[in-house]
């Protein structure tokens, strides 16, 4: 049994310049989700896992308007939220497209709960950039509103909250089962619902997991024989949107850790992706392929993306 998780980035869920709604992110789903008719002729069994930092900050933004009106949700509950509406678009869109392709694959969404360490440091520093893009003087209103606010990009600000590293899918034996049955399966939304265990229990703590880790955490435990991380560019960089980036075809951990360290992978943009297929090949991962899902096809033959390995 050949298995392949898919992480489809906020980046390659979002058209540039176009205003999120559902009918919009439908759109560029009917487009991203081809890659998955790509991979089910290679003969994999699929895990499809997503963004969710545009829709989890405008669930907070409905949650922030509606205080005294509503009751209140906290973070982790907002996540599971999103979790679920991206579960049900991508779910219903990939179910026609099979339908249409005349493929008999049942496709399921799994609201997947990702274990975490409570008294990780990164519950300390807020670092997972969420919700929309803010102006300086709309971040400043805000941190005076006493929300935590990050430069991302020049003059382009977003709000930040902690993001934990995760430490293992509670949900990983059912998606095991589902997977022998020939079941697509969308899992560890936006991260996955962060929990800890306490005395025997999992609790809800407030946070959001990047999608990429919590991944890549999945495809460990499942011991996936591909990582497809999925983006909004072709291939990695470096020197990314400069006069002399350069693409690259490949990339050993060695290399990854290099350009690292040498700030070509900023922490909100590709650094995850890296950090993430990093430890999915430290830990026995075979392959991993970061391209944008237009380039699947090509990317599965050798001939577009970057492809990282030991």
């Amino acid at each position: 049994m050949k298995i392949a998780v898919v992480a489809l980035g906020g980046n390659a869920l979002q058209k540039k310049g176009e205003k999120l709604s559902i009918s919009s992110q439908v759109k560029v789903l009917d487009q991203a989700l081809e890659c998955i008719l790509d991979l089910l002729k290679e003969e994999y069994k699929i895990i499809i896992t997503h963004g969710n930092a545009i829709q989890v900050g405008n669930i907070l933004i409905r949650v922030e308007e509606a205080l005294g009106k509503a009751y209140n949700l906290p973070l982790e509950v907002c996540v599971a939220e999103s979790e679920g509406e991206m579960g049900y678009l991508i779910e219903q869109t990939l179910q026609n497209k099979l339908t249409q392709h005349h493929k008999k694959h049942a496709v399921i969404s799994l609201l997947t709960q990702v274990i975490v360490d409570k008294h990780d440091p990164y519950f300390h520093r807020a670092t997972k950039p969420i919700g929309p893009w803010y102006t300086k003087e709309q971040a400043e209103l805000l941190q005076k509103k006493g929300q935590e606010m990050k430069e991302i990009e020049k003059g382009k600000f977003r709000r930040v909250v902690p993001s934990p590293r995760p430490v293992k899918i509670d949900d990983v034996k059912i998606i095991q089962k589902l997977l022998k049955e020939d079941v697509i399966v969308i899992a560890a939304g936006g991260g996955g619902i962060p929990v800890y265990e306490h005395q025997g229990k999992l609790k809800g703590i407030a946070a959001v997991i990047d999608k990429d880790l919590a991944s890549a955490c999945l495809a460990k435990d499942l011991k996936a024989d591909l990582f497809l991380i999925l983006t909004g560019v072709n291939k990695v960089a470096l020197n990314y949107g400069k006069s002399n980036q350069k693409n690259l075809s490949t990339l050993t951990i060695g290399e990854a850790k290099q350009y690292m360290q040498e700030g070509h992978f900023p922490e909100g943009s590709m650094g995850p992706k890296i950090e993430a297929a990093i430890n999915f090949l430290k830990h026995g991962g075979k392959k991993v392929i970061i391209t944008s899902p237009a380039r699947v096809a090509k990317a599965l033959k050798g001939k577009e993306g970057t492809v990282i390995k030991k």
